[in-house]
């Protein structure tokens, strides 16, 4: 692809009577805006990608591994950006801990599916999305913003765009940071993904190589929920000390492990925009919202962002134009709701076991043990997670 040198501004700031560049120009090019710039493409509008890292590159090497439901699965797999087997370990049952002996459990056979989601190494996502940009010439990567009839602020929770638009971007910042890492375990993990509310922490060891009916896969990923000042302390220790940390509070149900990676730390927030859209312009994945990462579906949450945008302009009366706020008031309505709801799920679960209380426990752990038994309505929340509304 072309590489070009772009004017300031983006959004209507070209010339009447000039038609741009560009029919969208996207800011921020991490996997929801690849995917968009992809997604928008195969409709045959010219899109401008605002990159500062080389479109195939990876960068500098990712701990983060994201959870991702067979709607985000599906979605990558139309743009031939899936990665391989070896960057995809799927999920074949999940089982989640309470602090006092409540336990949940979903199954993928129970769900009739092949698995509940797949846990996917960052890295290799963004490089099999560069790989289709690179085949795609109706993408052209910019340094900088360009003229476009749309812009799309794809830049993440840290935007700088928003504000040029009169974004107010509400955030509430929970009292802990999220540690990530990749661990080597003792026992293999057999493709379960397991989580531990305890304390105010949560911990979620994410299953990652091996393949079902080969070799099981003894690598995880972590994603830890800790407060802030015991952050510091964890990100201290040396690789040794901070893998028994980890073993003790997972109860070594993967045996001995051992640190296989750097660790990586950021504040958790709940974040959300006032309006996702306007005259010539809208908010996509964590510049129009962001949740706490417990439930896992932060990207899967900006990937249907990304599909139900590109259907809106799809779908699109032939006399609108892409910049029409009717027609982008469509998208905004027809994600908000779900954005909602999920926002409300994560902080709620969050808050209740957050609270340090005997009471609080007591209740918390019930409400697990009646809802691991509740039937149509732990089924409908598994679908619900998967994206099978």
């Amino acid at each position: 692809m072309r590489f070009a040198q772009g004017s300031r501004h983006c959004a209507r700031s070209y010339n009447a009577g000039m038609a741009p560049a560009f029919d969208v120009c996207i800011r921020g090019a991490g996997i929801v805006g690849r995917t968009l710039a992809l997604l928008l493409a195969r409709e045959r509008l010219r899109v401008g990608l605002v990159d500062q890292q080389p479109v195939a590159g990876s960068g500098p090497s990712d701990v983060r591994a994201y959870a991702l439901n067979p709607a985000s699965r599906e979605l990558l797999e139309t743009l031939r950006a899936w990665p391989d087997d070896a960057h995809a370990t799927p999920v074949a049952a999940m089982r989640v801990h309470g602090d006092e002996g409540g336990e949940v459990s979903f199954d993928a056979a129970d769900q009739g599916v092949a698995a509940l989601a797949w846990i996917v190494d960052v890295a290799a996502l963004q490089e099999r999305l560069g790989e289709a940009l690179r085949y795609q010439p109706l993408v052209e990567r910019l340094a900088a913003p360009q003229p476009a009839a749309l812009t799309v602020v794809c830049e993440g929770r840290a935007s700088a765009t928003r504000a040029e638009f009169g974004v107010q971007f509400e955030v509430a910042s929970y009292p802990q940071r999220a540690i990530a890492a990749r661990l080597a375990c003792e026992k293999p993990h057999g493709f379960v993904a397991r989580q531990w509310f305890s304390g105010g922490e949560i911990m979620a060891l994410l299953p990652m190589g091996g393949s079902p009916g080969a070799a099981h896969g003894n690598s995880v990923a972590l994603v830890w929920s800790v407060r802030d000042e015991r952050a510091d302390r964890l990100l201290a220790l040396d690789p040794a000390a901070f893998a028994l940390e980890v073993e003790q509070a997972c109860g070594r149900e993967l045996g001995a492990m051992t640190l296989a990676s750097q660790r990586a730390a950021w504040p958790l927030q709940l974040a959300r925009a006032d309006r996702w859209c306007g005259p010539g312009w809208a908010l996509a994945g964590d510049a129009a919202h962001t949740v706490h990462p417990l439930a896992g579906q932060g990207l899967n949450l900006g990937l249907a962002d990304a599909k139900v945008l590109a259907d809106v302009l799809r779908g699109r009366e032939y006399w609108r134009g892409v910049d029409d706020p009717k027609l982008l008031r469509r998208y905004e309505r027809s994600r908000k709701a779900d954005v909602l709801a999920m926002s409300a799920t994560t902080d709620g679960l969050q808050q209740l076991f957050a609270q340090p209380s005997g009471a609080w426990t007591m209740l918390r752990n019930w409400g697990m043990k009646g809802f691991e038994h509740s039937g149509p309505l732990k089924h409908w929340v598994a679908r619900q997670a998967m994206g099978r509304l």
